[in-house]
């Protein structure tokens, strides 16, 4: 079940059975979420004999390396092997190891949480709930089975470069973008590699209709991969104004004095939660609930936000100043479900758009 080479969520799906035992479609019953779990000697001792972890991400690398590094100084002796992609390749590549038989992703964050109701359904994650989760994080944050956990929550607004563009003449909406002013000035990153621009497009899709794309495809836009390359274009100048993208790197580029600017758009701002999740055929399964417990935790989740500029659901984290809080930005409607039927046909209707 591939296409050039690739699997679909449908195929992954459809293929599941094989892969569980015996498993039918139905849903498992459900067994009662388990207890929150607080790192403890024994977890750490077994984490060390085991020695490494694999973990699996979405992340920005410069962020995924800095958290595993942090990790690595806190619990000397396990290290952890980062193998950083856009969230859809992840999901592609899981997919892939999976039906082959190979397992060595141990923990997994993505950037589109339409992939952990698939992951869920096939029995493929492992039930595990982090002491500070159950005690400070919403439960809109984390599983009800305790299957996984958001880790971050990530907003893709439109941005542009203040060199080439005045604060009075910058797009203040998605509309905007469609002004002829714009042609061959924009940049927009592929659904079919990135969660985050998974989802904004999905939003993008349902707020404004499949009209909307094609009118901005008109536009001339340079397309890119990831949400991470975005922001870079418009600080190098390459093009003035991002579609979408990593709100989090323009801040950053901001506060590093490049000529960068975000925008919210009036019609809303696309979001996507990235959760994690434990693998229950993990080969290292002690390290990979520590590292998981761990990245949750206040002192994981302040670097999310003080280094990072990202959300956190942790709720005793302290937002940096200048970044504007998530309840002060008028938001589109995360839904995982809609992305998990409609994936396959957005990475499709849109490469014929965009002709990418």
């Amino acid at each position: 079940a591939m296409r050039n080479g690739k699997f679909s969520r449908r195929d992954i799906l459809k293929g599941s059975s094989a892969l569980v035992a015996g498993a039918m479609f139905a849903e498992p019953a459900r067994a009662a979420a388990p207890p929150p779990d607080a790192i403890t000697p024994a977890l750490i001792e077994a984490a060390k004999k085991e020695g490494k972890c694999a973990f699996y991400t979405a992340m920005d690398l410069a962020f995924a390396e800095r958290l595993g590094k942090m990790f690595e100084a806190k619990y000397p002796g396990i290290a952890v092997r980062i193998e950083r992609s856009g969230a859809e390749r992840i999901f592609t590549r899981i997919g892939q190891e999976y039906s082959s038989n190979i397992r060595v992703v141990d923990v997994v964050n993505t950037a589109d949480a339409a992939h952990l109701i698939v992951w869920k359904k096939n029995g493929w994650l492992a039930p595990y709930l982090p002491q500070e989760v159950a005690q400070h994080f919403d439960k809109a944050y984390y599983d009800p089975d305790a299957m996984h956990v958001t880790t971050r929550i990530l907003v893709s607004p439109i941005a542009y470069n203040t060199k080439l563009v005045k604060a009075e003449d910058a797009p203040k909406s998605f509309a905007d973008l469609l002004d002829p002013k714009w042609a061959g000035k924009m940049v927009k990153a592929h659904p079919a590699y990135s969660g985050t621009i998974m989802n904004s497009t999905f939003q993008l899709v349902r707020e404004l209709g499949w009209g909307y794309l094609e009118k901005l495809a008109k536009q001339n836009v340079m397309q890119v991969q990831s949400a991470t390359d975005t922001p870079k274009r418009i600080a190098l100048g390459e093009r003035a104004v991002m579609v979408d993208g990593a709100g989090y790197l323009v801040i950053r580029n901001k506060e590093d004095g490049q000529p960068v600017e975000v925008v919210y758009p009036s019609e809303g701002t696309p979001l996507a939660s990235g959760p994690s999740a434990v693998f229950k055929a993990a080969p290292n399964p002690n390290a990979a609930r520590l590292f998981q417990n761990w990245m949750h935790g206040r002192e994981a989740q302040q670097i999310l936000v003080d280094w990072a500029r990202q959300y956190s659901p942790h709720k005793q984290t302290v937002e940096k100043p200048g970044v504007r809080k998530l309840s002060d930005i008028k938001l589109m409607k995360e839904d995982p479900e809609g992305v998990e039927k409609m994936g396959e046909d957005i990475k499709k209707r849109y490469a014929q758009i965009f002709k990418v």
